[in-house]
């Protein structure tokens, strides 16, 4: 087989335009192809429509629980942003190499397939699975097939690491997620009678200020937690639209909100208030004026947070692997929660920084993949260690 370099394999990697909107088809196919050549058998699990799919593959014994290897294949669009360089063809200057997905995240899968020779030379005494999945970016949406599968099998792995971009810092936590769009409709009359209609505007103003009220009562100290930035929970309206023209009261007005959550908060509880608030006082009032007024809401997508426990031993184990026992927490969401749902214990880190994720000229840089590398040759050294004294647990 030949022993890519993660150099290498990450510049095919961005070769493919995986962007969530089209198909992560031909990437999938590759990385299939590349373990196929090793000897390694994979899965894929397949959205709807077949366009896209999840890829998962063990290496080492299936009878034991082991460690996921997890990353998303999936990428931001590059359109209408300023690229010094071609988005899709790997670019090597100042010791930095450049394209979409170099740091979100396909510099951590070139890591882990420039790994697997190594993880085939000896017998391993725990396995170590590999996860690549679809549509993270909108949403985490293509790794719950493969998860609701994974949760019927048994043993569950023992642990998934996450290769989402930390600047290889050990991270246990990171916000939950729901994403929301309001529609309101109200009843258009010329504006000249404006009591005659129902302003669909002035009244998504009324939610988004109530929205906003709720986010002032969630960033009060009680409800902080320090381990994160910021310390609470957050409520933002991204996006309105509404109106035709300034002489007629309008109809519809639409907009798109987010909660991003400290773990153990429910965003359910923000859903709920404004549904209540929406129904109680001002859909009647709405429907005084004109009987099929409205207010509806809708999900666009969610995922839950991360807290792994500092002395949990999926943190032993990623302090061993990473080098450092300096944990921390990420602003952004990933699939962790999912995968902690399911019963999988789950850590990140990652090579890169988000700080050039979703940018023009997102790049990781040569000594970050080199030290993602170096993070994976002590797992797989970890994994090839004699198996532990009689009575011991053999899971990681």
């Amino acid at each position: 087989m030949n022993n890519a370099t993660s150099r290498a394999l990450l510049a095919q990697l961005i070769a493919f335009p995986t962007v969530s909107r089209e198909s992560n088809l031909a990437l999938i196919d590759f990385v299939k192809d590349y373990l196929a050549q090793a000897g390694v058998a994979c899965e894929l699990f397949f959205n709807e429509d077949r366009t896209k799919a999840n890829l998962f593959a063990t290496i080492g014994p299936r009878d034991k629980a082991g460690i996921v290897l997890s990353g998303h294949t999936d990428v931001v669009p590059a359109d209408g942003q300023a690229w010094t360089v071609d988005p899709f063809s790997l670019t090597e200057r100042d010791g930095r190499l450049y394209g979409r997905g170099t740091a979100d995240m396909k510099g951590f899968i070139a890591s882990v397939l420039a790994a697997v020779p190594a993880l085939l030379a000896q017998p391993l005494r725990l396995p170590v699975h590999l996860a690549f999945s679809y549509d993270e970016e909108v949403g985490c949406r293509g790794v719950r097939s493969m998860l609701a599968e994974l949760e019927t099998r048994f043993p569950l792995p023992a642990m998934c690491l996450i290769g989402e971009p930390t600047f290889m810092r050990p991270v246990l936590g990171h916000k939950g997620k729901l994403a929301m769009r309001c529609r309101v409709n109200g009843f258009a009359c010329h504006s000249a009678y404006a009591p005659s209609g129902v302003n669909a505007i002035e009244y998504a103003a009324q939610l988004i200020t109530r929205l906003r009220d709720m986010g002032v009562r969630l960033a009060r100290p009680e409800h902080h937690d320090d381990r994160f930035d910021p310390p609470f929970s957050t409520i933002q309206t991204g996006t309105i639209s509404g109106g035709r023209a300034l002489n007629i009261v309008p109809s519809e007005c639409e907009f798109d909100f987010e909660v991003r959550v400290l773990p153990g908060f429910d965003p359910e509880v923000v859903r709920h208030e404004l549904q209540s608030y929406a129904g109680s006082e001002l859909v009647p009032e709405m429907r005084r004026v004109h009987p099929e007024a409205g207010i509806d809401l809708q999900p666009l997508s969610a995922y839950p947070g991360l807290a792994t426990e500092p002395d949990s031993e999926a943190a032993r184990l990623l302090a061993l692997f990473s080098g450092s026992s300096d944990f921390g927490t990420v602003a952004y969401g990933s699939e962790g929660g999912l995968f902690l749902r399911s019963g999988i214990p789950t850590v990140i880190c990652g090579p890169g920084s988000m700080d050039q994720g979703h940018k023009p000229d997102e790049f990781v840089s040569v000594a970050q993949l080199d030290q993602c590398d170096a993070m994976l040759a002590r797992l797989v050294a970890y994994m090839r260690e004699p198996a532990m004294p009689a009575g011991g647990d053999p899971r990681p």
